[in-house]
């Protein structure tokens, strides 16, 4: 172990060692206590990262509401010539899922009975139940309209369902509200199975929802090949059967196997060329072990901290931290490569000593740009400003307070391969006041000025997604047969009480019935549908009673029609008006009865009750639509919403898609802040010369986006990521190399090139990755630490004479 000169040097070295590593066990019990005893997960919410006075908590739920319904949910369509056909291949099908029940529940049972159960509550309600067709049908058609309509139901065969007596609903009202309930979906029930036709070929539905969570791996990883035995044993009983299925679960199963072909292949490469290269340059494994453990601990505090100071940790927050690898492992390489260049004549410790002007700059570089980020108004943004400090903040003092003791002047000796690398910055071109340099400028600005012009930008959240071409095909398939409404743009209706909300519905409905006539979407479903307001509901029958049970009305001159008398009108009045005084007690229907009904469950999705919101407590409800395929007719929609109270328009695409915008744009502003800042931070050590160090990392990020406008990429927030870190590592190299406390210059050109190399291979590799954002920002950082490693040399100082006097020496 290498001491410290002095007795009390020694001392201090070995008390603060062990605080540290006293420190390090404390956070090594508490990020367990974090994963093993509460299994934290990080937070996947994108509003979470909006300014508290910018999120809707009542927004917020129902977003959750919709998701949390569809996110365990897996649909497969089991697809025939026939229905014999289909229906062998949705029982072996079934059967194969049916061995596994603590994973796989089925989402309906069919029977007569649970049918009739469906109906039983609405049947009562039968007089308050009307469409809007049907009120207005009751406004305007004359009696004869309605005689002929209640003869049709009594003697046609081809009239439609019979839904009980025809005593109880001689008009078939009630009749045709369930017909319209039913059009609200394709689906229809035959033979204890749910099926929708496409094209002539039945496909049988199998609704299904999961028991364990859909991101869970030990879920994918039981599941996916359980289908796959399932789709194997459909296609043995029938050969030409089509399988289209769709679910959250499938999405995440394609993502983790990408992740994870990726990681054996990208992930792998990088991590042997990393060794390989450390192994050239130092003839040691010990190097990256050293690194691996002050990144590891860095990572390790940023993510405890962050989550005993805000309580949680945001998905992105882990995302953006990843870039402390490539920054916090330069404090490691930089006393390395010093400690191979300094001989054996000096300690470590004394070395250190020795560094401690360049380390600190380099932290202080890095902290002042990552503060930039606490001072937006954004929480995310703060979290990663804070994830990020107390990440760099340990890895440095890991080095600081370890590295000494662990690498002794007899540790590591230099290779071969790391003299000839430090000989090869004698051969760099420096810019100078000459007509090379000049070309070199006027041609980079035209290279410039090209590429900014076509650079376009890009926040939508679906250019981040590349699902698989035959899930997608599958996905969009099963929408247009069933018709199902979309889950991330609907209508949010609130309200003081249930029956305001139910109101407030029915004048949205009023707006969109238009819409479906011009064919925007092709219909909604809502609670209200099921259950009208009371007001409503009080309309409803008094309509009923006036335009067809008064004294002079349709049924008195249908009585007529039948050869019946006065009694018998008088026993038809009072049937259907006792029925409705009695239903449910002689009160109107409201959600929370309807929901603890079976009929209930198709629309329970659709209902959030009371919730907390913003201003207290309130009442909520979700209209979804159905046949949104065209996004040209997003605004129609969000017009038909203006001006109704209570009401708002909701698409979660648009607002996360701003969400990526305004981080984009604040973390752009941000940059520029931390240039100015560094620059100053800079100059207070290297006065004239600090534009030498930042100018390399600043013409390279200008290049990256040249390069992205000239390739027409469009600007993303996992670009400006990564030319925060391209900044970050810019300023080390060119700290690296304008300090002159090394032996030989030579070795600081040994240490940019050994943290350019690798930051390549940790980032740059990620450019071949299919992952949009992973892309985005590899390719962002293959581009930029190439240029800024490659140009870096270029705005030193003229110091040949410098290395060739050393080499005497």
């Amino acid at each position: 172990m290498s001491n410290p000169s002095h007795g009390g040097s020694a001392g201090w070295a070995r008390r603060a060692a062990l605080a540290w590593a006293l420190a390090v066990a404390l956070l090594l019990a508490h990020g367990g206590y974090l994963w093993l005893v509460k299994g934290v997960v990080p937070d996947t919410d994108i509003m979470a990262l909006l300014p508290v006075e910018q999120r809707d908590p009542v927004l917020q739920q129902a977003f959750t509401h919709m998701v949390d319904a569809a996110q365990q949910r897996l649909i497969v369509l089991v697809g025939a010539d026939d229905w014999e056909h289909a229906r062998a291949a949705a029982d072996a099908y079934g059967a194969v899922l049916a061995r596994q029940p603590a994973l796989l529940q089925s989402g309906v049972q069919l029977s007569a009975q649970n049918q009739q159960d469906w109906l039983a509550p609405s049947q009562q309600m039968r007089l308050s139940l009307l469409t809007p067709a049907q009120q207005e049908a009751l406004h305007r058609q004359p009696s004869k309209y309605w005689i002929d309509t209640a003869l049709q139901q009594l003697y046609s065969p081809f009239s439609g369902p019979k839904l009980g007596a025809w005593q109880d609903d001689p008009f078939g009202l009630f009749a045709g509200w369930v017909q319209a309930r039913a059009q609200e979906t394709p689906v229809r029930p035959r033979d204890g199975y749910l099926f929708v036709e496409g094209k002539g070929r039945p496909y049988i539905v199998l609704l299904m929802n999961l028991r364990q969570p859909a991101f869970s791996m030990a879920t994918q990883q039981a599941l996916l090949p359980l289908l796959e035995q399932a789709a194997a044993a459909a296609r043995e009983a029938v050969p030409a059967v089509e399988l289209v299925s769709a679910g959250v679960v499938l999405h995440a199963g394609a993502g983790s196997a990408q992740a994870s072909r990726e990681m054996s292949t990208i992930g792998i490469g990088s991590l042997l060329g990393v060794i390989l290269l450390m192994w050239l340059t130092f003839r040691s494994l010990r190097p990256i072990a050293l690194i691996v453990l002050s990144i590891g601990i860095g990572c390790l505090a940023s993510f405890s901290l962050c989550w005993m100071i805000f309580g949680q940790v945001h998905l992105l927050t882990l995302v953006f931290g990843a870039s402390l690898i490539g920054v916090a492992q330069d404090y490691g390489i930089y006393f390395l490569c010093s400690r191979v260049a300094a001989g054996q004549s000096l300690g470590s410790w004394q070395l250190l000593r020795r560094l401690m002007p360049g380390l600190m700059l380099t932290l202080a570089a890095a902290v002042i740009g990552y503060v930039g980020l606490a001072l937006t108004p954004f929480p995310g943004l703060r979290q990663m400003a804070v994830f990020s400090v107390l990440g760099l903040l340990f890895a440095w003092l890991t080095v600081v307070f370890w590295f000494p003791s662990l690498v002794t002047a007899h540790t590591l000796q230099s290779s071969a391969f790391a003299g000839w690398f430090g000989q090869t910055r004698r051969h760099w071109p420096l810019l100078r006041l000459n007509r090379g340099s000049a070309l070199a400028v006027l041609l980079f600005g035209i290279f410039a000025v090209a590429g900014m012009m076509r650079l376009t930008v890009n926040d939508d959240i679906r250019s981040l997604q590349t699902p698989p071409k035959a899930l997608l095909a599958d996905q969009i398939k099963l929408g247009k047969l069933l018709d199902a409404p979309t889950p991330v743009q609907f209508y949010l209706v609130r309200g003081a009480s249930a029956e305001q909300v139910l109101q407030r519905e029915e004048r949205l409905k009023q707006r969109l019935e238009p819409l479906i006539a011009k064919h925007a979407i092709s219909g909604y479903q809502a609670m209200s549908n099921w259950i009208p307001s009371m007001q409503e509901q009080a309309a409803n029958r008094a309509l009923v009673a006036q335009a067809l049970l008064a004294a002079d009305g349709p049924l008195k001159a249908l009585a007529a029609q039948l050869g019946e008398d006065g009694s018998w009108v008088a026993q038809m009045r009072d049937r259907a008006l006792s029925a409705a005084a009695s239903a449910n007690g002689g009160r109107d229907l409201t959600p929370a009865e309807f929901l603890k009904s079976a009929a209930s469950e198709p629309s329970r999705h659709l209902w959030l009750g009371e919730v907390e919101g913003a201003q207290g407590r309130v009442y909520a409800s979700i209209v979804a639509l159905r046949g949104l395929d065209n996004y040209g007719n997003l605004p129609l929609l969000k017009q038909a919403a203006e001006q109704l109270e209570g009401v708002s328009w909701v698409d979660k695409v648009s607002e996360i898609s701003s969400v990526l915008g305004y981080y984009r744009q604040y973390m752009g502003w941000v940059l520029l802040g931390a240039y100015a800042a560094i620059f100053l931070l800079l100059f207070t050590r290297y006065r004239s010369a600090a534009w030498r160090v930042l100018t390399p990392p600043a013409v390279a990020s200008i290049a990256t986006l040249a390069a992205l406008g000239l390739l027409g990429q469009p600007l993303q927030l996992f670009h400006v990521l990564a030319l925060m870190l391209i900044l970050g590592l810019g300023v080390d190299y060119g700290i690296f190399l304008q300090e002159q406390s090394m032996q030989r210059e030579r070795f600081a050109w040994l240490t940019v090139g050994l943290s350019a190399a690798s930051a390549l291979l940790s980032f740059g590799l990620l450019a071949l990755s299919a992952t949009p954002p992973l892309h985005a920002f590899g390719f962002t950082m293959l581009i930029g630490i190439a240029v800024v490693w490659l140009i870096a040399p270029c705005f030193s100082h003229d110091s040949q004479q410098e290395i060739e006097n050393a080499d005497k020496n």
